[in-house]
């Protein structure tokens, strides 16, 4: 147990080390220096876990002080962190995952010219992530809360040099700070309610706060939550965040940064027990957020974009959990989603560096013929975030909705969001697999895609086909094969790209697809940690349960049974449904992929006119009667001691006799007053 410490520490140490050395190590040796690095991380996270499991129960939670950072009268705060049953869960799946998506890097990353640069973010990015889930106190979760905004800031824009990235990162970067606002005004109500932000002083202290300082805390850190997790109304960074390079993705939307929200509000659960309504709001934005972004997933065409909704719409899911108080759950399937998430964006990653780094799917088709690995590995992740029994996402997505729907009298109406939220998730999710990997090869010859055109699975259309022409830039290179330094800018500014017929795709390198092979894996077990048979098979529940205050308990017996087999019939429907539009052909897509939901109801496009019109118009009044009045005050005063100062200024002339005379005319003055005054 004092070994906590080197879980961040490790990342940390790849970080200072590449900074130095990483342009010296070059490429590959920077990039295996840095999953190294993680991957002695993820060693030790493994052993702290299997030390913590061996003690009692109700004893699973050290902390480890290092020293104290900001000592101020009443005020003193500590470099120190919390080994306790959730951050535990957390740091073995963020090291985990993030160890593969290093390794998958190595290869995806291949011939960049800013190769080690990149691991550097990375392994700065794990460090911070860790920060974030193991600091014993709010203000260390706090810094690394900015440390992993910096951090996605950086590598979203990684490609800084295309203006759209260079935008996306900023996007990310700017939404983030509204929400982390939210976060130091709740950190400051608690200290000042508490007199403490450490976590182990807010658990016995939280049952006696008035009920509606802790809905003020609550809201406060749900809007935090809200910024970094993406859900309504700051969603819109993250579908954005696709500009990155793709492991960047699946490290942002699988197992770091976005779970921090939930982990933050599951970590406060003792205040959240208190806070009454809040927890209403909570679910309610979950439920809207997975059901507005899942019908924008169902119109996209580009591969990362309808996982990058998939992403927000599944964090809705987690937030309907904690919102209806149902914690176990929320957190299971924060852990199945971060293992088949992170296998369905390395899986597109896959493809997408296959194709020659051509991410719209209506130029794909039959990829299962070239790229069989990549093809049922992600066929396992399609099962799993489905809700296809037994997968691990059919288990966990069932154990939301199962909370959701005995959550008082507004369980019923969450449920029937979260039913549809599974029908499109299976719609969705199924349209993308026939796109990518069944179908007609849309990739031979194929002209330019018109914008706004729709087409069906195979991305076949009137008038979409083209004699067979070669690639128009001949920097694209297929597959593993090239020496030569590849496009990696996967962003869809490179959309006009498309192969050559008389090239196939190849499998990506080893280094690639282990991960892949070792996702599908933990993707198809995962659910294994917490089955709803007996008592005995709930094993993250028994986990978890000392550090939850209030856990909504779930229906039972025939209830329990007949809400599955919903989930169940939701997955067959989306399913299905998918495949007669898209296979059948009995419906005509664009009846479906609606103009305004592939524009994502507008909601982005809204916010850029009210931003560029009012809000610029008013901000602009703002500083213009800032300059006009405030400074305009501050100026005049400056004008009028400068006009006084240049008046007296002409006494000042330097002439002796000058002085003499005024010391005189002084004098006669001074003796004429004392004379007058003296007659009287």
């Amino acid at each position: 147990m004092d070994l906590i410490w080197l879980v961040p520490a490790l990342p940390l140490l790849g970080f200072l080390t590449l900074l130095v050395a990483g342009p010296r190590m070059g490429d590959p040796k920077s990039g295996w220096f840095a999953t190294g690095a993680v991957a002695a991380s993820f060693a030790v996270a493994v052993a702290l876990f299997v030390d913590l499991q061996s003690m009692p129960e109700y004893e699973r939670q050290v902390t480890q002080t290092l020293y104290t950072w900001m000592p101020s009268g009443s005020f003193e705060v500590s470099i120190g962190f919390l080994l306790d049953p959730l951050s535990s869960i957390m740091i073995l799946f963020i090291t985990g995952i993030g160890a593969l998506i290093h390794l998958y890097s190595i290869g995806y990353m291949k011939g960049d010219p800013k190769f080690s640069k990149f691991f550097l973010y990375l392994n700065l990015f794990l460090a911070s992530m860790l920060l974030l889930v193991l600091g014993d106190n709010l203000l260390l979760t706090f810094l690394g809360w900015e440390g992993v905004g910096v951090c996605s800031y950086l590598l979203i824009s990684f490609w800084h040099t295309e203006p759209a990235n260079a935008t996306a990162g900023k996007k990310a970067f700017v939404t983030n700070r509204i929400g982390d606002a939210g976060f130091m005004l709740g950190t400051f109500l608690v200290f000042v309610t508490f007199g403490s932000i450490n976590y182990a002083d807010l658990r016995p202290a939280a049952t006696g706060i008035a009920a509606v300082t802790a809905t003020a805390i609550a809201l406060l850190f749900f809007v935090g939550a809200i910024g970094k997790s993406a859900q309504i109304p700051l969603f819109t960074w993250l579908p954005d965040a696709m500009a990155g390079p793709t492991p960047v993705s699946a490290l942002i939307h699988a197992a770091t940064m976005v779970t921090a929200g939930v982990y933050l509000i599951t970590r406060l659960n003792p205040i959240m027990a208190q806070a009454g309504w809040a927890n209403d709001v909570i679910a309610w934005t979950g439920a809207v957020t997975a059901l507005v972004a899942a019908t924008i997933a169902v119109a996209q065409t580009d591969i990362k974009k309808v996982l990058a909704y998939s992403t927000v719409s599944q964090l809705g899911y987690m937030f309907m959990a904690v919102g209806t108080q149902t914690y176990v759950a929320g957190v299971f399937h924060m852990i199945t989603h971060a293992f088949f998430k992170a296998l369905l964006f390395l899986g597109a990653g896959a493809v997408i560096y296959s194709m020659a780094h051509e991410q719209d799917m209506r130029r794909y088709g039959n990829l299962r013929k070239y790229l069989p690995v990549t093809f049922v590995t992600f066929f396992v992740g399609w099962l799993a975030i489905a809700g296809v029994p037994p997968l691990s996402g059919f288990w966990s997505k069932d154990e939301i909705l199962a909370g959701v729907f005995n959550y008082g009298a507004a369980g019923p109406a969450l449920w029937v969001v979260g039913v549809l939220v599974a029908i499109l998730t299976a719609f969705y999710m199924t349209r993308q697999l026939i796109m990518v990997f069944f179908g007609t090869e849309q990739w031979r010859g194929v002209a330019p895609v018109p914008a706004g055109a729709v087409l069906g699975a195979s991305g076949a259309g009137a008038g979409d086909t083209a004699p067979e022409q070669e690639a128009e830039s001949p920097t694209v290179q297929l597959g593993e094969g090239s020496d030569e330094p590849t496009a990696h800018d996967d962003h869809t500014g490179h959309g006009d790209h498309h192969l050559m017929p008389s090239h196939e795709p190849k499998e990506a390198p080893w280094t690639m697809l282990a991960p892949l092979v070792v996702l599908a894996g933990m993707a198809a077990i995962a659910g294994l940690m917490n089955l709803p048979f007996s008592d005995q098979f709930k094993r993250l529940e028994h986990w978890l349960y000392p550090m939850i205050v209030f856990e909504n308990p779930l229906p039972e017996g025939p209830t329990l049974v007949g809400l599955a087999a919903v989930a169940i019939a939701a997955a067959v429907v989306g399913i299905w449904f998918a495949f007669f539009v898209y296979v059948k052909r009995r419906l005509d897509p664009a009846r479906i992929e609606l103009p305004i939901l592939a524009e994502g109801w507008k909601i982005d496009s809204t916010y850029a006119a009210v931003v560029g019109g009012p809000g610029e118009a008013t901000f602009q009044g703002v500083a213009d009667a800032d300059a006009r009045i405030v400074d305009g005050a501050v100026n005049a005063v400056g004008r009028g001691s400068l006009g006084l100062g240049t008046l007296l200024r002409k006494l000042q002339t330097g002439l002796v006799r000058t002085y003499a005379l005024g010391v005189a005319i002084g004098t006669v003055a001074l003796l004429a007053f004392i004379v007058t005054r003296m007659n009287l």
